[in-house]
């Protein structure tokens, strides 16, 4: 037996922080380790075709050096499981900062904070995750295939705990679970297809046979009719699932620096920002909170490279609730400790979540449909552009499901259309809300942001600029 005084060195993400650090020869070091495991099912024809379970741990060394001229900082991420590969990054991020200039966004490094669970070790997620899903889905093929349905689809789940440390005492941990489904039905005939998603920490709020009687459901109402329409404006009902998809698309483009500089929708005329303009309708509120329930995320930043929006320096820097828009007035935009001294406002980092809120919000989509005499109602918006920053038009394409609505009842299927939209413009324009609820963009969920909740929208004179030929 080994006494434990001979045991063997175990390598935990902690050591690879610390291993990190010591190694390096550079003025400041920060390391960020992240271990992530993620387990998946994916089924076609009503049939489970795979599933699967990976681990990675993914690694990445910043490093200062300080010069006459100021702080430059070097860079290098990598997947790492030994202390030796870890080595080898500091290694060359050393390199990287001994060879390049001074960085502008220079800054003290966030001095010592320690989580209390920093020795607590990574959590895993397992195919277990799918205990209660899975036999469901069994289930939900056998109904679909009895009712003349087809399903397809994907459903993933990971958890990922990061430990960030520095050589100013930084020792911060964060464990965060993230998951989302996603399934699409066609018809037997294959004539037309529905689309259905969602995100969950943890797959226990998801229930495999209401995913498929929401496809069902569409479906059917496909099968009432089909309905030809030319490019125009409708009165459109946009569900929580699109309107995250234009919210985000927003939020990315709030960035303080580009707005100061005078490239984005919120620059302001004489030059600046456009903080504390009213640009949106009274009673929209939209914020970010790491401590929102349900869409929990990381409390500290975490950055591996400088740009407009994130800065090295900042890493460990504590995030708090920020007010994006408050009562329809532009209350902040994305700001690094550089960018705030740019801007003379306070800073405000980005946060992994993002609520749209509107006073008065009442039911959900099916109330905006009882209450349109004609329109559109659209299930899920996809390859969205950006067209033009300075109005942040954006263009993109319906997918999976265009129904028609008359007298309060959705009639039959619409062909697609190309749109062309500003989400800052629609929450100006927009006529109803529903009450905002967890949602989850279908363009930018899957591998981007999957944390936010928003209300249905109804728009007056929403833009289909062109037919589109796509199914």
């Amino acid at each position: 037996m080994t006494s434990p005084s001979h045991a063997p060195h175990v390598t935990t993400p902690q050591s690879l922080v610390e291993q990190g650090l010591a190694a390096s020869v550079a003025d400041d070091c920060v390391v960020v380790v992240r271990d992530t495991t993620s387990a998946n099912l994916r089924w076609a024809g009503n049939t489970l075709t795979t599933n699967g379970v990976m681990h990675r741990v993914h690694v990445s060394v910043v490093s200062f050096v300080r010069g006459p001229g100021g702080t430059a900082t070097g860079t290098v991420s990598s997947t790492a499981t030994t202390q030796a590969q870890v080595t080898e990054l500091v290694r060359a991020a050393d390199a990287a900062a001994r060879a390049a200039e001074p960085a502008e966004d220079a800054a003290d490094l966030v001095p010592e904070r320690v989580s209390p669970d920093w020795e607590d070790a990574a959590v895993p997620t397992d195919i277990h995750t799918y205990d209660a899903f899975a036999p469901a889905l069994g289930e939900a093929f056998g109904r679909a295939g009895a009712e003349g349905r087809v399903l397809y689809g994907f459903v993933n789940h990971e958890v990922t705990t990061t430990y960030l440390g520095s050589t100013t005492g930084l020792r911060l941990r964060h464990v965060q679970p993230t998951g989302h489904y996603g399934c699409t039905g066609k018809d037997a005939a294959l004539s037309q297809s529905a689309w259905v998603g969602g995100a969950t920490r943890d797959f226990g709020d998801v229930d495999a046979l209401e995913m498929d009687a929401a496809v069902a459901r569409r479906l059917a109402w496909g099968a009432r009719g089909r309905h030809e329409l030319p490019a125009g404006r409708y009165d459109t009902i946009l569900p929580p699932s699109s309107v995250a998809d234009l919210m985000i698309s927003a939020y990315w483009s709030a960035g303080a620096r580009v707005a100061h500089e005078g490239q984005s929708v919120f620059s302001g005329r004489g030059g600046g920002t456009r903080i504390g303009e009213q640009v949106a309708a009274a009673g929209v509120h939209l914020f970010s909170d790491p401590l929102h329930p349900g869409l929990e995320c990381a409390p500290f930043v975490t950055a591996g490279s400088s740009s407009n929006d994130t800065s090295v320096f900042d890493n460990g820097l504590a995030l708090g609730r920020t007010d994006w828009i408050r009562d329809g007035r532009l209350e902040a935009l994305g700001q690094t400790r550089h960018s705030a001294r740019l801007t003379d406002q306070p800073v405000t980092p980005y946060v992994d979540n993002l609520v749209l809120d509107v006073d008065g919000g009442t039911g959900r989509v099916d109330d905006l449909v009882a209450s349109t005499e004609r329109g559109l109602l659209l299930t899920c918006l996809w390859y969205i552009r950006e067209v033009d920053a300075q109005s942040l038009l954006l263009t993109g394409l319906t997918r999976d499901g265009v129904y028609l609505v008359e007298d309060g009842e959705v009639t039959g299927l619409v062909n697609n259309f190309r749109f062309n939209e500003s989400p800052v413009d629609l929450l100006r324009r927009f006529s109803a809300a529903s009450v905002s609820e967890p949602s989850f963009s279908r363009e930018w969920g899957d591998d981007y942001f999957s944390r936010t909740v928003t209300p249905a929208l109804r728009v007056p004179d929403f833009n289909m600029s062109s037919v589109s030929q796509a199914m």
